[in-house]
């Protein structure tokens, strides 16, 4: 039998098994809301005091600006915990954040890269609840230059769709004007389909290669593809994030929710028996574990769409309870610290070894993730 139809054949059974799994998981029950909704909090809460000043420097191996993609995607997370739980103190951490870098994208004013555009999400978010134009000015010019340039090979590993593409839907829907809508997928495009050779993403997989280094013939120990999950991970996040604000008669608007619902269907039946998913989605040989990042993004992708009614609740339900469970009882410690998370980097070996106390380079992202699949899991115990 060759590869492809092996493949075929193992995720067909592999997913119809989900239906006889439902019998034996639906016993782990989700949380109560109250109780969820402190799990956040106490996760939230431990960030916050440990780093009163937003505007603070990040020192690691090198100081970096407050305002890079690690510490936006937590302000993603924390804008997220606001809508469900309307604590004053998140919108002034976010505003002093803002105010702290000047509204400004990281490092460089007229940035192309995504990781330096990211914090543009929150302060979109932010002007639409204060109506500051400051709030919305540097991040919108250094968007128009984008727009206004035929270049569109700026997305040149998968990652920076997640940090950069959303602030295209929400400039467009905040201007209402579709100029926005049509660069952004034009970028999207152009990494699925052209990035590398032949595109990022493999359809016969229906999963994400990280970058240009990881397109065949490269190959993971077992002899798969390196399908990185915190990096498909940022996809599913960008894809909700699209298309929770993009109207729904946008002509790409069918292509982002048919490439998520396919990501999905591919990423269920790769789910650990604890709940989690392992660094390297199709060799679990090769640094497997329970990693928490990933784990958070497709809980967050998986939670959203049966809040949105776009996938079976009978399939999907299970495995959620299984991810935010493990995630809620296995990452998070008492303290608020989340254990489990693979540190910055671009493929399943970096940040090892992970385990439960160990602590990545960066804090951040890893909250923001588990902030944004709580929240959508609390909205999906709230129906």
């Amino acid at each position: 039998m060759n590869k492809s139809v092996y493949r075929s054949l193992f995720k067909l059974v592999a997913f119809s098994c989900l239906s006889i799994m439902v019998v034996s998981v639906y016993g782990q029950k989700l949380p109560k809301k109250g109780q969820l909704l402190e799990q956040l909090r106490l996760a939230n809460n431990y960030f916050m005091e440990k780093w009163p000043d937003a505007g603070k420097t990040i020192i690691t191996n090198k100081e970096r600006p407050a305002n890079i993609w690690t510490r936006a995607v937590y302000y993603e997370g924390l804008m997220a915990l606001y809508t469900i739980d309307k604590d004053k103190r998140y919108h002034d951490y976010a505003t002093q954040w803002g105010e702290k870098h000047q509204w400004a994208p990281a490092r460089d004013l007229f940035t192309r890269n995504a990781d330096n555009q990211c914090c543009g999400q929150t302060y979109i978010d932010l002007y639409r609840l204060d109506k500051n134009p400051i709030q919305l000015k540097a991040i919108k010019e250094n968007i128009d230059a984008m727009v206004n340039s035929d270049k569109v090979d700026d997305w040149n590993w998968i990652d920076a769709i997640q940090m950069s593409m959303p602030i295209f839907v929400k400039l467009g829907v905040t201007s209402n004007d579709t100029k926005y809508f049509d660069k952004m997928y034009a970028l999207y495009s152009h990494t699925k389909n052209q990035q590398g050779g032949k595109g990022l993403y493999n359809r016969q997989d229906k999963l994400w290669w990280r970058d240009k280094d990881f397109v065949p013939p490269y190959k993971e120990p077992n002899g798969e593809d390196c399908y990185w999950s915190r990096g498909n991970g940022w996809v599913v996040a960008a894809l909700v994030r699209v298309l929770d604000e993009l109207p729904a008669s946008d002509p790409h608007y069918q292509e982002y929710l048919q490439d998520l619902k396919d990501m999905l269907g591919a990423l269920a039946p790769l789910q650990r028996k604890d709940g989690f998913w392992n660094a390297s989605l199709h060799d679990p040989t090769n640094f497997g574990g329970k990693e928490a990042s990933g784990t958070a993004l497709f809980t967050y992708g998986m939670a959203w769409a049966m809040n949105k009614g776009l996938v079976e609740k009978k399939a999907y339900m299970p495995i959620v309870q299984k991810a935010w469970n493990a995630l809620s009882k296995e990452s998070l410690h008492e303290n608020g610290f989340l254990g489990y998370l693979q540190g910055t980097g671009k493929e399943p070996k970096d940040g090892q070894p992970v385990t439960y106390t160990s602590k990545p380079d960066f804090e951040d992202y890893g909250l923001g993730c588990f902030l944004l699949a709580g929240t959508e899991v609390y909205r999906l115990i709230s129906q």
